[in-house]
This record gives structure tokens, sequence and C-alpha cells, in this order.
């Protein structure tokens, strides 16, 4: 499954902002008129939403975003958000529902189409999963997180060369490399080409903290993961 859907950050709510209100002129307003204390209480809600959402308190997350979507139901990134949390929440028709009406309200919410795509992942629908990495990446050609689970997806229809060609443009962009690097590997692992997955595996683990550090959840699970894949190796 994928593994990398996102909370929109506060730089890409800043830049969607202005699509948002194009349709909501009475909105657009109301904020002109009001002081900045609206705005920021918007931003704090925004945080503390994430920062719940990622120690795994989901319905105060989701309670939070419930407020800001009744004060602004034209934000296409909350309702993005929320549903990025209904599923990490296991909720995966509330998820459907949010990342739909996001993208009815804009149709260029590059995160919406990712987190679209993982919940067709999710349900075995890889072929409609393609379709919006797809259609993310138009939006966002440096998507890396689409980029990398485009590539996933391709590897589990059995598409290996595609899904090396993704980590490959993924590799250009600079982020997340050990990200890439893991799952570049195992894709040359499924695919019979065993040097080429250690290699990736032992670059993936040179860039990763060691467990004992544990600076961030993503690092250290991932560390474990490609030791368990480059473990199946070793032992082959």
């Amino acid at each position: 499954m994928n593994t990398n859907p996102f909370l929109a950050s506060e730089n890409e709510q800043s830049y969607l902002k202005k699509g948002v209100l194009k349709n909501t002129k009475n909105a657009r307003q109301h904020q002109a008129n009001s002081s900045g204390e609206s705005a920021n209480k918007d931003s704090y809600l925004r945080s503390c939403a994430l920062r719940l959402a990622q120690i795994g308190d989901y319905t105060e997350a989701i309670a939070l975003l419930n407020q800001l979507i009744n004060r602004h139901p034209h934000n296409a990134v909350d309702y993005n958000n929320r549903g990025l949390i209904y599923f990490q929440s296991g909720e995966r028709q509330k998820a459907f529902w949010d990342y739909n009406k996001a993208l009815q309200l804009n149709p260029k919410l590059a995160s919406a189409y990712n987190n679209r795509a993982n919940y067709y992942a999710a349900c075995g629908e890889l072929t409609s999963a393609i379709a919006d990495y797809d259609r993310a990446i138009d939006l966002h050609p440096s998507h890396v997180r689409a980029q990398i689970n485009r590539g996933i997806t391709l590897r589990d229809l059995g598409q290996y060369e595609e899904a090396i060609d993704a980590f490959e443009i993924a590799l250009l962009f600079g982020q997340l490399e050990d990200h890439i690097l893991a799952e570049r590997g195992r894709t040359y692992h499924v695919w019979g080409d065993w040097n080429c997955a250690i290699a990736d595996y032992r670059r993936a683990l040179n860039q990763l903290p060691l467990l004992s550090t544990r600076k961030d959840e993503r690092s250290w699970r991932l560390r474990l993961q490609v030791e368990n894949w480059l473990g199946e190796l070793l032992c082959s």
C-alpha cells in the first residue's frame, strides 16, 4: 500500500487561497473587513490539527478541522486535510467524500489528487490510483510524494521498469532520497535484480538515522523496513 499521504503545508494553503476565494466573494469581503486575528486563529487551528493527527489523536484533530470548515466552507485545503485524517483513522469512505469535495472546490489541488489516489490504492483500484497520481504530477511536477506513490503502485501492478523510471524522476528533486532509494531497492528486489536492490538498501540505510536516535517516526520505521528487506536478501 502507498504510504505518502500528506497534509497541505501553510505555504500551500497561502498559495491556494487565491483560487479558493475566487469562488467565495462574500468570504473575501468578510476577510478584507476582519482583523488578522481570525486568520491567525485559523492557522493555529490547522497547526494544532496536524500535531494531533501526528500523535494519533484523530478525534480531536477532526473536531478542529470541523470548526475550520464551518468557518470557511469553501476552503478546499481543510476538506483535503480532514479527508487525510479520516483516512489515517480508517474511515475511508469519509476520506473519499472529503477528497472529492476538496477537488470540487479546487480542481487544481495536487495534494488532494495524491491523497485520493492513496485511497484508490488502498482499495485495490490501482488503475484509478495511477490516474490520480498522474493528475497530481501534471499540476505539480516536483510533487515527490506523488512520484514515489506512483512508483509503488506501478510496482504493485508488476510494471517494474516503469516503477524504476518513476523513482529515477523523483530522485531529481533532491527530496526524500532515503525513501526513494528504499522503494527503488524494493522494486529491484521483487523484480529479481538483487545486486541493485542491495546497493539501494545500503544507500538508504546510510542516509537514515540509527534506531537509537529516533529523530522522527517516519525515519526509524523506514529503517526497520529496509533492514527487514535487506535481511530477506542476505539470508536467501
